[in-house]
């Protein structure tokens, strides 16, 4: 085994080496152009020979690893990797954490540069993350997952650097064309979807110049459905209610049924007083919805690569990518608002304390509601990057420029919320929340007072007459803009009502990026010395604007009815349990709803339709900003190999500058344009600056204890920036509930001491026993907390309190732990692959860390045979805290999946694939971890099945 590189070998591995700086490789370069990844092993092989002569803590996978794993992105293949886990709220892997980390806290680069990445949910604000949906993984050549960072590698990553890397023309054996036909079918939708991809490649006999073109079309449908809440209450809300509310032991109403009027007593008496009053502390979800998402997704993707070798020591490669993808959605929202302020809070009726939480509780004509939400929603990115490479013998130089843009968000949400008023219970004592009915109203919710009768038996839920959308109240002294009612309704005595809006929330991130490298070979136990310097140019924006449904009876209050309604499907809820009467239910045409409310056709005649705007509302104006960021960096790195030891040292030096630009209401309580001040607004635009320099050095130390045990030990200095949404002041408000969120332009960078140890041991070919020892000290840690804020209430036209959760910086945090992985090929064609991650993360505070599980298990036997490969992964990760959310602590429950992939060599040419995924249709369940709360499991927040999936496949290749 050699220990010592030649300034030959040196020059090979810098040519061939990502951004001009992996290591050797062991081979020269013509063995490594030679190399032909045809089966699970190979691949394995090939990634096993890249990690052991790596100079850092590297893990890669494969082509083969990519296309063998059952996914339909790359997040999911990437899985299998030690310490890798994903985040799957909507069935797939979207966000992804290393090493115990939050995803923000990790980078994700394609062919070693940034790709501007945009979201397609409204709620989500634009972050560091790489939305790994968009990306197919028939464009991948392979994915390496940097755990250790060198002085070359860009800044930005507190738990590892994920480069993926596409298909080089000049890597090819010839001229190639391959492909595939595949369908998707989801057993919950009961229905598939089609996808389609083909790639060219070409290159002249001479090796100098070639091509690929490649182009996907995938299609995919989902349908997420489960039960969820929209935050918690606790007894105190019941007992003294919120903005002089009725409440439930001492407000009254009055009943004129006899024709004088009488007064009723308060809702919750006897027993049901004397345990709510013995418990003022005690939680309970402030509803409890029966939930369901349906998106289609559809994803076209095209790519270019170019390769030019003029000469032999000359290499120009020009790679370009564009995605455009569909997001559209509809979620349907139907729930008991048993925690409304002015609706439900004085409606409760009985009660059951048990840990801390009111696991059981009755109410009678509170508050239900059913929410459809129609989203038109769209990603496309743009990327361009060109690279020139001149390879000496003793030295090498490269520029590398490139654009990247991408655009999202949603184009129009429109917005409908009917309302009715029920006698419901809920039951939190088992597994799964239960909501059951005992009879509704079909009148507007402002004529049912709290002592009605029901005028139906059973649910509503199953009634599309009886949800309206709000008619507002008529005016009285203490209303704003209006006289006395007198009926009709008019403009001067009817005050609206809010039926939902209508919204555009668009973003854009895009990069511009130049980087020079130059490396020069010694003959010294420092066989290289490189440096370069590199300039980003970074922007995030969103903007946000809208329009209210303002409803006035006789006009826009219609009931559901109007817009086509429908049972939901036969399988809804099915493997949930016993869910009482949330399985039971209608949902209507979003599209019609969608088109009434753009129609106008609900306007009353003094009203107008118009323009959705930013300044109409303050949420929309405090959702609307700007960011701009911009690095400069500089680095030197010496790569030495000395007898068994081998490494390299090095030092980067980075300038940030960013400025969070926003609308700002100065002097003012409200700055909106509405009718009392003409439609004008009074905001003005505000930028805070920050700058700071860092100095982040490096040491990677490799020592070849044998020709089989290899110890590794890295030492560095990191940092990771803010989430640009978190950077900006960004705010929204739920007005019935009073909590919020926001962002924080004062916000510092994360700075974070990571130290690392590893032993491999290469006990067989093809095989390795490695464990892995991790500590990250991290300062400036942003987290988020909640405190009271002063803002507008669109609903009550006046500045109320609210609960708002934003990031801070927290102080510090310390992120440990150990990973232990385990790979081999046994005879007869099987084989496999098992790691184990554990990871604690804490702030000094005690708060929890986002996203970091603190046991991950992957497991992953395979056979395969000159025609048959078939692979079982089955993966497991514990429960993690995600957000703050309404002012509560989000934990998702320790979630498991089991996916399969088979596949038969039909000919030289022709190849079927079967992959199964999310075979044990897992259930994701998120809950409000409330410290001091023993029951705080019960307090469901989501609670979700998207269904199992099953693709065929048939592959070509010529």
């Amino acid at each position: 085994m050699r220990y010592r590189k030649s300034v030959l070998s040196a020059a090979i591995v810098t040519c061939l080496s990502f951004s001009a700086h992996a290591q050797d490789t062991g081979k020269d370069a013509t063995d490594l152009d030679r190399v032909v990844v045809t089966g699970i092993r190979a691949s394995l092989q090939q990634s096993l020979e890249t990690k052991r002569n790596a100079d850092a803590i590297v893990d890669v996978i494969t082509a083969e690893d990519v296309g063998k794993f059952p996914a339909t992105n790359v997040a999911e293949a990437i899985t299998i990797i030690p310490g890798v886990t994903i985040d799957k709220a909507f069935g797939q892997g979207e966000k992804v954490s290393i090493l115990g980390t939050d995803p923000a806290l990790n980078r994700t680069v394609l062919n070693g540069q940034t790709v501007a990445s945009a979201d397609w949910f409204i709620t989500d604000q634009p972050g560091r993350t790489f939305n790994y949906s968009l990306l197919a993984p028939q464009l991948v050549s392979k994915v390496e997952v940097y755990k250790s960072p060198e002085a070359w590698l860009d800044e930005g990553s507190v738990g590892g650097t994920v480069n993926i890397s596409t298909r080089k023309p000049l890597d090819l054996a010839g001229t190639t064309v391959s492909g595939s036909v595949g369908y998707l079918y989801n057993d919950r939708i009961e229905s598939g979807d089609p996808s389609v991809s083909a790639m060219f490649g070409w290159k002249n006999d001479a090796n100098t110049f070639g091509v690929i073109i490649s182009g996907q079309r995938s299609d995919e449908s989902i349908r997420r459905e489960g039960i969820e809440s929209y935050g918690t209450v606790t007894g105190d809300h019941y007992i003294n209610s919120r903005d002089g509310a009725p409440n439930s032991i001492t407000s009254t109403s009055d009943d004129w049924s006899t024709g004088e009027a009488v007064t009723m007593p308060p809702s919750c008496v006897g027993s049901c007083a004397t345990t709510l009053l013995a418990n003022p502390n005690a939680v309970t979800p402030n509803s409890i919805s029966a939930h369901y998402f349906e998106q289609k997704r559809e994803r076209d993707t095209l790519s270019l690569a170019l390769q030019f070798k003029p000469h032999e020591k000359l290499d120009i490669e020009f790679n370009a990518l564009d995605v455009k993808a569909g997001y559209d959605n509809i979620s349907h929202a139907m729930f008991a608002f048993n925690g409304n302020t002015w609706n439900s809070l004085g409606n409760l009726t009985d009660l059951t304390v048990d840990g801390g939480v009111i696991t059981k509780a009755k109410f009678r004509n509170a508050l239900t509601v059913y929410d459809l939400i129609n989203r038109q929603a769209t990603v496309d990115t743009d990327s361009y990057d060109l690279k020139f490479k001149w390879t000496d013998e003793r030295w090498f130089a490269s520029a590398h420029a490139g654009y990247s843009k991408a655009t999202g968000g949603t184009g129009r949400q429109v917005f409908g919320e009917f309302l009715n008023k029920a006698n419901y219970s809920y039951d939190l004592t088992g597994k799964v929340p239960k909501l059951y009915f005992d009879g509704y109203q079909t009148d507007a919710i402002q004529d049912v007072a709290r002592h009605f009768a029901p005028a139906n038996p059973g649910s509503p839920f199953n009634d599309p007459n009886a949800y309206k959308l709000d008619r507002g109240e008529p005016c009285t002294q203490f209303s704003w803009g209006c006289g006395w009612h007198a009926d009709p309704a008019t403009k001067d005595n009817w005050k609206s009502g809010w039926g939902g809006n209508i919204v555009t929330k668009p973003t854009r991130d895009e990069e511009k990026y130049a980087q020079v490298d130059f490396g020069i070979q010694l003959e010294s136990p420092v066989y290289q010395l490189r440096f370069g310097a590199k300039r980003r140019e970074h922007e995030t924006s969103q903007s946000m604007a809208g329009v209210t449904l303002a409803s006035i009876k006789g006009y826009g209050d219609v009931s559901a009815d109007k817009f086509d309604p429908k049972s939901l499907p036969d399988n809804y809820l099915s493997g949930f349990g016993d869910v009482g009467d949330l399985d039971s239910r209608f949902m209507i045409d979003g599209w019609k709803l969608a088109d009434y409310i753009l129609s106008g056709d609900w306007l009353a005649p003094w009203q107008t339709m118009r323009a959705p705007s930013t300044f109409f509302d303050p949420s929309f104006v405090a959702n609307t900003w700007k960011v701009t960021e911009d690095v400069t960096a500089a680095y030197v790195q010496a790569d030495f190999s000395v007898d068994r030891l081998r490494g390299n040292f090095g030092v980067r030096l980075v300038r940030t500058e960013s400025d969070s630009t926003s609308w700002q209401c100065i002097g003012k309580p409200s700055c909106v344009a509405n009718e009392a001040n003409n439609w004008v607004h009074s905001y003005q635009l505000a930028t805070t600056t920050k700058k700071y320099n860092d100095v982040l050095p490096n040491v990677n130390l490799v020592y070849d204890l044998s020709d089989t045990v290899v110890l590794r030990g890295s030492a560095a200095k990191v940092i990771a920036r803010p989430n640009y949404g978190d950077m900006s002041t960004y705010l929204w408000l739920g007005d019935q509930t009073r909590t919020g969120g926001g962002g924080n332009p004062d916000l510092d960078p994360y700075e974070s001491t990571n130290l690392d140890f590893s032993a491999e041991w290469y006990f067989a070919e093809n095989a390795i026993l490695a464990g892995t020892l991790f500590h990250k000290k991290v300062d400036n840690y942003i987290l988020v907390s909640t405190q009271k804020e002063q803002h507008f209430n669109q609903a009550d036209q006046r500045i109320t309190e609210f609960d708002v959760s934003r990031p801070n910086n927290a102080g510090s945090a310390t992120i440990k732990g150990f990973s232990a992985a385990y790979q081999q090929t046994f005879g007869a064609g099987l084989g496999l692959l098992a790691n184990w991650t554990y990871a604690e993360a804490k702030a000094d505070s005690g708060d929890f860390l986002p996203y970091n599980s603190k046991n991950q298990l992957n497991f992953s036997p395979f056979y395969e045979s000159d025609r048959i490969s078939a692979r079982v992964t089955y993966s497991w990760r514990s429960k993690y805290y995600t957000n703050v959310d309404r002012g509560n602590y989000l934990v998702t429950d320790d979630y498991d999946s089991l996916d399969a992939s088979f596949n038969f060599k039909l000919t030289d040419n022709l190849t079927l694939g079967l992959d199964g995924m999310n075979l044990l249709d897992s259930e994701y369940r998120s809950y409000a971890e409330i410290p001091g709360v023993a029951n705080t499991e019960k307090l469901v927040r989501g609670l979700y099945r998207t269904g199992r999936r099953y693709m065929a496949t048939l592959r070509f290749a010529f």
